[in-house]
């Protein structure tokens, strides 16, 4: 099939707007999946996505749509919507000419659409503006349109009206698809008869076939087992397998130019295929003539770290190795070893956001079988020592003598909350515990606005985006962006369980927030932490100083349960001895924290 036939296109919309409804409509009517083995978010395969209602990595699959009796490819690219896999958002656009960009009109245009926006537009991508759930009750049809047509400069009768969930006007969106979005030869001319360049923008591990990168194909055309190499990394390997994904892998005997499909390397080293990278002929490399590889992508800036360390320390090299799988798949996951005295050997990992941190540690518990001890995590800080030396810090285990400390700096954010006019107070006051500044209010209609505020970084990773979302109601939405960094007043605080110093609870914090941080945490832990045969003490502590305090009783057996009449020295005598093995236990025994646990005190 020439370019002329294909269109290649994304789905961009915020967190829980219907994409993955809309392409499960998409995938029934051009009959891509019969529609009795169809089922709801077809494309998010992962169970983690089934559950939490979220996409968390992009799906690529091929289509075949006829119109006025001309059949065409039409290549789509399902993208997740939550802030923290804006990265995974920014690889599928670069493969595409155009994105069906979804809005919710039960909720209008929220601050993630804003940022996929302004992410299309950088690609030159052509937009298909869409509003979706027309049939809810709730539904504010026309004013989501008139906020659509404003933010693009265009229209209210150029936005589709859709129903994904029932179907209905979403012919009106393949045919958009066909007739509005270029074809690949338009912004490529001539590309069949170049020599052969493709673009990977996402990559999986097969145990048979190693590393599959998925592709798309700018240039030439590749056949089966032609050999290959990859331009970055300069590694070379024999094609095991190339093809389509249907959703279903579909191998083929050759992939063109203008195409998406994937490439089965063969290559056993998840480390030696990058998302970015461009794969080209290996004889054609080898000769005269120079191919320069394609533009890639920005390498993701990690914003929140935590160290993951397994509960086996005989484990460590089955995290190393699954780790190196899952950043096959999430390129914006950065991990490297580090070594603690009181956990072991374990890896210091950079997230985008903490959702992400909570979605890769699920994942290796689930898909690894790991048991697993999370640091609390962190925001990078700056410290100034008294010699104005700068040492950066990952983590509360790097934080050094407060006495050395001239000065410290952190990371501050551009807050977009998008919300209802009557939220705006409650939202307000939500915003000044954070202790930023407030910037300014706009308005997209009558009944909503955008509120600008900047933030310490440390306020997102405190758990504000799910704040905003309980004090509204789930009405507002949140984006944010990196401003640079600021002078702070930070201590470290420790967490004592039992007498010992537990690292993987330490945090930063700021100081005037300390008394307050430190009495949630403790009483959190003693929320969370199992009953011991011994009373266990748990303290918050900043340099040797306990600022809060809660206290687990003892698990107690009845130890005269069985005794009967008889004089009474003898039960004084068991409840003695009983007392004599706590108070030991208290001084010796130590407590396992469930991996559970650590879970648990992050997500809160």
């Amino acid at each position: 099939m020439s370019q002329e036939h294909i269109r290649n296109f994304c789905i961009i919309a915020h967190i829980d707007h219907g994409k993955s409804t809309l392409a499960d409509r998409l995938l029934d009517m051009t009959k891509t999946i019969a529609t009795n083995k169809i089922t709801a978010q077809f494309l998010d395969s992962m169970e983690l996505e089934k559950e939490k209602g979220i996409t968390i990595k992009l799906k690529p699959v091929r289509m075949s749509y006829t119109l006025n009796a001309k059949s065409y490819t039409l290549n789509l690219v399902d993208t997740p919507g939550h802030v923290d896999f804006s990265y995974e958002v920014s690889r599928s656009l670069a493969a595409v000419e155009g994105a069906v960009l979804l809005v919710d009109a039960t909720q209008g245009i929220q601050a993630q659409t804003l940022a996929n926006i302004e992410l299309a537009k950088k690609q030159h991508l052509v937009i298909i503006p869409v509003v979706n759930k027309i049939d809810m009750p709730a539904a504010r049809v026309e004013e989501s349109c008139q906020e659509l047509a404003n933010v693009l400069s265009i229209s209210p009768d150029d936005v589709i009206r859709i129903s994904a969930k029932n179907g209905v006007n979403v012919e009106q969106v393949l045919q958009a698809v066909v007739e509005k979005i270029p074809s690949p030869e338009v912004k490529n001319k001539g590309a069949e008869q170049k020599p052969f360049r493709a673009l990977i923008f996402d990559s999986t591990y097969d145990p048979f076939k190693g590393v599959l990168a998925l592709v798309r194909v700018v240039d030439g055309s590749i056949k089966d087992r032609e050999k290959i190499e990859l331009v970055a990394t300069k590694t070379q390997a024999e094609i095991k397998e190339l093809g389509y994904l249907n959703p279903a892998i579909s191998p083929q005997k050759e992939i063109f130019a203008g195409e998406i499909g994937y490439i089965a390397t063969g290559i056993k080293e998840p480390g030696k295929v990058r998302v970015g990278d461009t794969i080209v002929k290996f004889e054609i490399r080898n000769s005269k003539f120079e191919i320069p590889a394609l533009p890639g992508y920005q390498e993701p800036n990690p914003m929140v770290f935590a160290s993951f360390y397994p509960e086996n320390p005989e484990e460590f090299d089955v995290l190393k190795v699954a780790l190196g799988k899952l950043k096959l798949q999430d390129p914006a996951l950065v991990y490297e070893a580090e070594m603690k005295e009181a956990l072991g050997r374990g890896f210091r990992c950079g997230f985008l956001g903490t959702l992400h941190v909570e979605i890769i540690s699920e994942r290796l518990e689930r898909e690894f079988n790991l048991g697993l001890v999370i640091s609390t995590p962190s925001v990078i800080y700056r410290i100034f020592d008294k010699k104005n030396q700068e040492r950066v810090i990952y983590s509360a285990s790097d934080w050094p003598d407060p006495f050395s400390i001239e000065s410290m700096q952190e990371p501050w954010v551009l807050l977009e909350i998008i919300a209802p006019s009557s939220y705006l107070g409650k939202l307000m006051e939500v915003l000044k515990d954070v202790r930023g500044n407030y910037l300014e209010t706009n308005y997209l209609s009558a009944e909503r606005a955008i509120i600008k505020y900047e933030a310490p970084l440390r306020a997102i990773v405190a758990n504000l985006y799910d704040k905003i979302k309980s004090t509204s109601q789930g009405y507002a939405s949140l984006n944010y962006t990196m401003l640079g960094y600021r002078p702070a007043v930070l201590v470290k605080m420790e967490i004592w369980i039992a007498g010992r110093a537990e690292e993987a609870f330490s945090r930063i914090v700021e100081e005037g927030d300390a008394y307050e941080q430190g009495k949630k945490l403790v009483e959190k832990l003693k929320e969370a932490l199992p009953q011991q045969q011994f009373m266990v003490a748990i303290q918050a502590v900043i340099g040797g100083k306990v600022i809060a305090r809660e206290t687990i009783s003892a698990r107690r057996k009845d130890v005269t349960g069985y005794l009967y009449g008889g004089d009474k020295s003898r039960k004084k005598k068991l409840l003695e001895k009983q007392k004599k093995g706590k108070k030991l236990m208290k001084d010796k025994g130590t407590v396992n924290i469930p991996s559970k646990t650590f879970l648990e005190i992050f997500r809160s």
